[in-house]
């Protein structure tokens, strides 16, 4: 082998080796979960043995046997202090009336707080006060104080419960059916709009529709072997088989995910929005619905899978209950509570993608319909790209919300929120393109003349020393100058003055930016809203204004744009029933006059001129006119073709549409605003057809036939 090709062989090999360690690398990345997977196993074989031991613990208890376990005892003031608020339910005439047999859904209701504390119920007056007291009898007042101060519990007025009902059993002896129903609540604190969430674990049974649980703070074990102190005696054995099923229906659960090696992120989460140290007892009663129990099964069947078949409306599922903690002397009443079920809320979500799909169809549509008519640099002067700057701010925002909803949805109802947040992307995208390119348009209007950028000085050479026994000076070597050149921020800034495109993309930075804290803040996402939706069209109505022009926006584009937009802030803030149950705000209404009242300015603008409600003083701005009155005919009143002249571009005549009436009334001049756009006379006195111009004035700046230079059209 030739030696310099042997050189070369070795160079490949040894070219390749990082290649191939990289590639070793990037598989090793892309395999690798931090140790995720590692630490997921071990906890959930953890949690399988505490699961085990629970169940064994636990069933032979059940069974008599010697076991650790030990229920605790029941307070005998409960139930009193509880039915002091609230009454349970009864078994119901089936052919004439049933409760809900899944509760499985979202409810939202109000709160009343009480403080039940012993030395807070010393000085009111209460119906219920001696049940209270009876229940505070031997609880620790210092520790109840020092809980209760934990978060601003007096400050709850409303609750969101989501709840999962499943687990359904067959009671023994003819017994009610139970189901183990389990879930989150989350109260809001109205003042500063923070919210705590507690785990919530209980029973509901089937044919009084009541409910018995525990709601501790997130990262406090529930044990669900504790039910049975809480449920009327009567049910104490069916509660306690419901455990024992429970118990090992969950220890099923964790045995299939470390077998398929799937990590539950949830478990992570469940800290989250944690302010309170309270542990309380929830007790809830289901209003009954009046259709009987054959119909609801039938109702519930085909909620759940739904074949067409006629079903007798239901009203919603409606409850009241109490919430009460001992260990920081709260009680809550539950009220006016709403339950919406998660099929049909599925049903909600997946007809508000659709609307919203077919609106967002509708924005594309008339988009493309107003680039296409105004797509020449004539009409793109007119436009202000800050208004289609906050159209695709708004629909970047709508497009990751979309995503984020679709995402927290995880069902049916995800492959629905798709749709509108894909052509919310395609929304944003265009608007973007089309606002950078009336930018550059207009760019040469904003050009100001900046300094050159800051080059590197020299720095001055050292002057000789003198040396002190010597009157001449001593030699010293001199130092190459040092260049000390601009500093980063000063070259960052002029190039931010003296470029439209790096303000551009500095601009789209903050956007995006401030869009990622818009979606995680909703007290944000109001004030985004309320900001941007009244931009819209006030940019549009200043440029006018400043180029002395009127827009080139349509009628149709303003008008359909402004109806489609405004559906959003109506549907989620003047709606109480929007899917994501956000409270009606008063102020979306003058919201939406704003915007109707500025869409309708930009109209008159086109009607009456850009500066029609300013007064002279400040309507400074002087454009060229293209569109003067001109005599009907400039040519010989006796020709066949009574036309204004010859397009110097076309060739054609050019003739306006004017009334024989009109032109004997006006001097043969035409005035109307529609027969004057039809014709362009440029300063140079050379007649167009004004769409012959635009399309010109889209190539060159300057007159097709004397080459001078031509002002905006």
């Amino acid at each position: 082998m030739d030696p310099g090709e042997a050189q070369r062989t070795q160079q490949q090999q040894r070219s390749s080796i990082p290649s191939f360690l990289f590639i070793i690398f990037l598989l090793f990345m892309l395999t690798n979960h931090s140790g995720d997977e590692f630490l997921a196993r071990n906890h959930y074989q953890d949690a399988l043995r505490s699961l085990t031991f629970q169940l064994s613990n636990f069933t032979a208890w059940v069974n008599g046997s010697e076991s650790d376990f030990i229920m605790p005892n029941r307070h005998p003031a409960t139930a009193t202090l509880v039915e002091s608020h609230m009454t349970f339910g009864s078994r119901l005439d089936p052919s004439t009336a049933s409760y809900f047999p899944n509760i499985t859904g979202f409810i939202r209701g109000d709160l009343d707080f009480y403080n039940i504390s012993l030395p807070n119920l010393d000085g009111t007056d209460v119906p219920w006060k001696s049940y209270a007291q009876s229940y505070m009898a031997d609880s620790n007042v210092t520790e109840v104080t020092s809980y209760s101060e934990t978060w601003n519990w007096n400050a709850t007025q409303k609750v969101s419960w989501s709840i999962i009902d499943r687990a359904m059993i067959k009671g023994e002896n003819g017994t009610d059916d139970m189901a183990v129903v389990h879930g989150r609540i989350d109260l809001a604190d109205w003042q500063s709009g923070t919210e705590t969430r507690l785990e919530f674990e209980g029973v509901h049974i089937l044919a009084n529709g009541s409910i018995y649980g525990f709601a501790e703070p997130g990262g406090r074990h529930i044990d669900i072997r504790y039910l049975p102190a809480i449920v009327p005696e009567e049910l104490y054995n069916d509660t306690s088989r419901l455990v024992q099923l429970e118990i090992q229906s969950r220890i099923d659960k964790v045995k299939q995910m470390i077998d398929a090696g799937v990590i539950d992120q949830e478990s992570s989460d469940s800290n989250s929005g944690i302010h309170g140290n309270c542990g309380f007892l929830v007790f809830a009663q289901i209003e009954p619905s009046m259709i009987s129990e054959e119909l609801m099964r039938d109702v519930e069947s085909e909620l759940q899978k739904p074949t067409g078949k006629w079903t007798p409306e239901v009203f919603p599922l409606r409850m009241n209950g109490v919430l009460i903690s001992r260990e920081c002397g709260i009680l809550y009443r539950l009220h006016n509570a709403v339950g919406l079920r998660s099929q049909l809320f599925f049903r909600k979500v997946t007809t508000y993608a659709g609307v919203s799909a077919v609106v967002y169809l509708i924005l594309l549509t008339l988009l493309t319909r107003q680039i296409e008519r105004s797509h020449t640099s004539a009409s793109l002067s007119r436009l202000s790209a800050w208004t289609f700057y906050t159209q695709a701010i708004v629909d970047a925002v709508s497009f990751a919300g979309h995503i984020t909803f679709a995402i927290l949805a995880n069902g049916r109802p995800s492959l629905a929120l798709v749709a509108p947040a894909f052509i919310a992307c395609v929304l944003f995208s265009l608007e973007a393109q089309h606002a950078i390119l009336i930018n550059q348009v207009q760019a040469p209007e904003d050009a100001i003349n900046l300094p050159p950028p800051p080059r590197p000085s020299p720095q001055p050479p050292q002057s000789a020393t003198l040396n002190p026994d010597d009157a001449e000076p001593a030699p010293t070597t001199a130092a190459p100058p040092r260049h000390t050149g601009p500093s980063f921020i000063s070259l960052f800034m002029w190039h931010l003055r003296s470029d439209p495109q790096a303000r551009i993309w500095v601009g789209l930075f903050l956007c995006l930016t401030f869009i990622v804290r818009v979606i995680v803040s909703p007290s944000l996402a109001l004030f985004f809203v309320g900001t941007m939706y009244s931009l819209f069209w006030l940019p549009q109505i200043i440029r006018s204004i400043r180029c002395g022009r009127s827009s080139a926006l349509t009628a149709e584009y303003m008008i359909g744009t402004s109806i489609c937009r405004l559906w959003f802030p109506l549907y989620f803030l003047a709606n109480s029933t929007n899917v994501l149950d956000v409270e009606p705000r008063r102020w979306v209404y003058p919201l939406t006059a704003f915007v109707l009242f500025q869409v309708s300015m930009v109209l008159l603008q086109q009607w009456l001129g850009p500066a029609f409600f300013l007064p002279k003083r400040f309507a400074t701005t002087q454009m060229y006119n293209y569109h003067p009155p001109l005599p009907s005919s400039m040519h010989d009143p006796e020709a066949p073709d009574q036309s204004l002249g010859d397009c110097s571009i076309c060739m054609e005549g050019i003739h306006a549409t004017e009334s024989k009436q009109l032109q004997q009334v006006t001097g043969r001049l035409l005035h109307t605003v529609g027969a004057r756009k039809s014709y362009s006379l440029a300063p140079c006195h050379h007649l167009f057809h004004t769409e012959c111009l635009e399309k010109w004035l889209a190539v060159k700046n300057i007159c097709p036939q004397c080459r001078r230079p031509l002002p905006p059209l």
